[in-house]
């Protein structure tokens, strides 16, 4: 049996209500998206979720009712896909004629461009001979072993061509401009970035007044992953590149304009990504279930919220765009694509990027979207500007930025107890390392402030623990005394808690893709909390009573 909260003290709201309480009426009229824009000024405007879609012509021109469909969603910007890698695929007057047609429907028209190119079709074109790779002129890149590649490289003209084709949309009056994920110097998430060509090499060299014996070290260390300072010059000689690349083509966008930057599943150094450089612009957090069979893990979700919380250490929630992305594009399912809406809400990113390659997912989907994304705009108006806080550490160190394989050890996030994101070791509560933080740890090149570091495997100042659900379940269950001064689940399913101290509520999302129930805790009372598959609520709790005499049952 569960011990029920006073009813004046715990809350949990339906979908539906929540929609009544919180959604102010203008959310409901037919022109959505013009209501938004008249709204746009007032003070709390930049603390409402507001839906992107990216289309590319080829889309739009196979479908053109998909402005309407869209608009009649929720959206209020398309982004229309541009230039890509030295190519303009469409005629430039095709880009702005739709550009004017989604304003004809009340929705703004900014431009994507995909400025390097990435190794391998990764845009589901259905053109024929539609350019995969840049222009010959555009040079290759070379991994460490000396193979090349083509895209996710700078060399010259990738900047001045870029920097042209920005300066030609402004000339047509785009101002907003996004640069997709091919911005990046590392052909995946993992992998240390750069091009190891013989002018790269060079070049490197000659800026660190490095002797040519130290070139094969470099590489020893890439292969490795050894943080060592050579590796730490190449990497911020790889990021001086490619921020660079940015601020130049920034600069082309010209005063008045925004560019913005696309950071791939948990984009950071090792990738040429200097986060500390894009605090300031539009910045898509990066995410990685991009079809059904990833979305079926509980893990796999665990690891996509894990990479947003990262990025919002850097981005303003504001300017917080999501990277919520099928590809192929029919491979995400329209309720599994609505049940990612709720990585934002928890991150307060404020910004959904509905994109699916040049290729747009079932037009059905909306059918589907349209509900959820008013639902969690509604849960998120709740939240917003508020900081989760609790007890277990969401950290992603240096050494996971700049030499790990981007395997965080994500799946505590799903035990429901709650948790705060930090960017160095805390005083108190538990840290989940990924190895090469662990490894850190070990060495002594990361060292705790009073937190309890804990890894996949044991090491010195580091308790192991398999990242095994079962055995972090026991784990919960070692701590559960000291969790008595914050809500968390007792129950033995799958979800995530954030808890919202200054708002006085929790979100509880459920992992799982069947109706269950959760047991919330606050204090010494329980309280039995039904969840729909896959879905996310809000819990009011006011305040977490303090424990009772004796209640600590160590």
């Amino acid at each position: 049996m569960c011990r029920h909260f006073p009813s004046d003290s715990f809350i949990r709201y339906t979908r539906r209500e929540v929609m009544k309480m919180c959604l102010t009426p203008w959310l409901f009229c037919p022109s959505w998206a013009a209501a938004v824009e008249e709204h746009a000024s007032s003070p709390d405007a930049g603390r409402r979720r507001r839906f992107h879609v990216c289309l590319s012509p080829e889309a739009l021109r196979r479908d053109p009712e998909l402005l309407d469909v869209v608009a009649r969603a929720g959206v209020l910007e398309v982004w229309i896909a541009a230039f890509f890698y030295g190519h303009w695929p469409w005629p430039l007057e095709e880009v702005v004629r739709w550009a004017r047609e989604a304003e004809k429907r009340g929705l703004r028209a900014s431009v994507t461009n995909v400025p390097l190119g990435h190794p391998g079709d990764s845009l589901g074109s259905s053109d024929q001979g539609f350019p995969l790779t840049p222009p010959r002129h555009w040079r290759l890149a070379v991994r460490p072993d000396g193979s090349t590649f083509a895209g996710t490289s700078l060399h010259a003209p990738a900047t001045e061509e870029n920097a042209a084709a920005l300066r030609i949309l402004r000339e047509h009056g785009f101002r907003r401009v996004f640069l997709d994920d091919d911005f990046r110097l590392a052909i995946s998430p993992g992998m240390i970035g750069g091009c190891f060509c013989a002018d790269h090499r060079a070049e490197f060299l000659r800026l660190g007044g490095y002797p040519e014996s130290r070139w094969n070290e470099l590489l020893d260390d890439v292969r490795r992953r050894n943080l060592t300072p050579l590796l730490r010059a190449w990497l911020d000689f790889t990021c001086d590149q490619l921020t660079a690349s940015f601020r130049a083509q920034a600069r082309a966008l010209g005063q008045g304009g925004t560019l913005g930057i696309m950071v791939m599943y948990l984009g950071a150094e090792k990738a040429g990504i200097r986060l500390s450089d894009y605090t300031g612009v539009p910045f898509r957090v990066g995410e990685g279930m991009f079809d059904d069979a990833a979305f079926g893990h509980v893990r796999d979700k665990t690891c996509e919220l894990f990479s947003a919380l990262f990025h919002r250490r850097f981005a303003r929630p504001e300017l917080a765009f999501s990277e919520t992305t099928a590809y192929p594009a029919d491979r995400l399912s329209a309720r599994n694509m609505a049940a990612k809406l709720a990585i934002s809400t928890i991150a307060d990113v404020r910004n959904t990027m509905f994109m699916s390659g040049l290729t747009p997912f079932p037009k059905t989907h909306w059918e589907v979207l349209a509900p959820a994304m008013k639902h969690h705009a509604a849960l998120h108006e709740r939240v917003a500007g508020h900081k989760p806080a609790g007890p277990l550490k969401h950290f992603w160190g240096e050494h996971s930025r700049m030499v790990g394989e981007d395997q965080p050890y994500s799946l505590p996030l799903a035990l429901g107890i709650p948790f705060e994101v930090v960017d160095k070791p805390a005083r108190d509560g538990w840290t989940f390392l990924s190895d090469a933080d662990a490894r850190a740890a070990a060495e002594g090149r990361l060292k705790s402030a009073g937190t309890v570091f804990l890894a996949r495997h044991d090491a010195a100042g580091v308790r192991g623990m398999p990242e095994d659900f079962s055995a972090l379940l026991r784990w919960r269950a070692e701590i559960e005394p000291a969790l008595a001064r914050v809500p968390h689940l007792t129950d033995e399913g799958a979800a995530v808690l954030a808890w919202y101290p200054t708002a006085r509520c929790v979100l509880v999302w459920n992992l799982e893709d069947r109706r269950r129930e959760a047991v919330l805790r606050v204090g010494s009372a329980d309280r039995a909390i039904p969840l729909e598959p896959l879905d996310l609520v809000l819990v009011e709790v006011p305040q977490v009573p303090s424990p009772r005499r004796g209640s600590d049952r160590r």
